[in-house]
């Protein structure tokens, strides 16, 4: 891998999340998860079903058969457990070389190391999903509720995920219903939800 520069166009998402976020993830943009690992791996899919690599960053049970499940190509993931102290230092390089990668937010950021962050993830066009709160976010997705189909008397299979997703982006915030388990495209792995 090497390192990239700013790309001009957005980010694909899958067509279940088209509604939650029309116009993809924006290079540079900064998106705080709140509420379901399931968004997040979905939010992961669409770049990575497109071809780009990944990183998942300080979520040591981050479950990679169910991002398999999504669309994410395993082959394409960078996984680090756990950074360690120097946190702010290993996501920024690996901001530098993949163009999505999906961290859990520290305990608390400093708004100087959030902007010294997003000039970086800005010069490169990468795009940075934080599971928690995170200053100067592009958007705030949260999920408010969430229902399960397939399930009857502890066995069976999952058919069905949706989730009541509340966006807020650029001042504006919107509620959509989006069912995971459609969202899907055809080539994702055969661990994908509902198969």
């Amino acid at each position: 891998m090497q390192g990239r520069r700013a790309r001009e166009h957005s980010l694909p998402v899958v067509p279940a999340l088209k509604r939650v976020l029309p116009a993809g993830l924006r290079p540079g943009g900064v998106y705080s998860l709140q509420g379901s690992m399931s968004l997040a791996m979905a939010l992961l899919a669409g770049p990575s079903l497109n071809g780009a690599w990944c990183g998942v960053m300080g979520l040591p049970d981050f479950g990679v058969e169910a991002a398999a499940g999504f669309g994410v190509a395993l082959d394409r993931l960078v996984l680090v457990p756990d950074p360690g102290e120097r946190w702010l230092q290993v996501l920024a390089a690996m901001t530098d070389v993949l163009p999505v990668v999906l961290a859990c937010a520290p305990a608390r950021t400093a708004p100087a190391d959030a902007a010294r962050l997003g000039a970086r993830l800005r010069e490169r066009g990468s795009v940075l999903l934080v599971a928690g709160n995170w200053p100067q976010s592009e958007a705030v997705l949260r999920v408010s509720g969430q229902d399960w189909e397939g399930l009857g008397q502890g066995h069976g299979h999952l058919s069905r995920q949706e989730l009541r997703v509340e966006v807020a982006l650029r001042g504006a915030s919107r509620t959509a219903v989006v069912d995971l388990s459609g969202g899907v495209p055809e080539k994702a792995s055969a661990y994908r939800i509902g198969a």
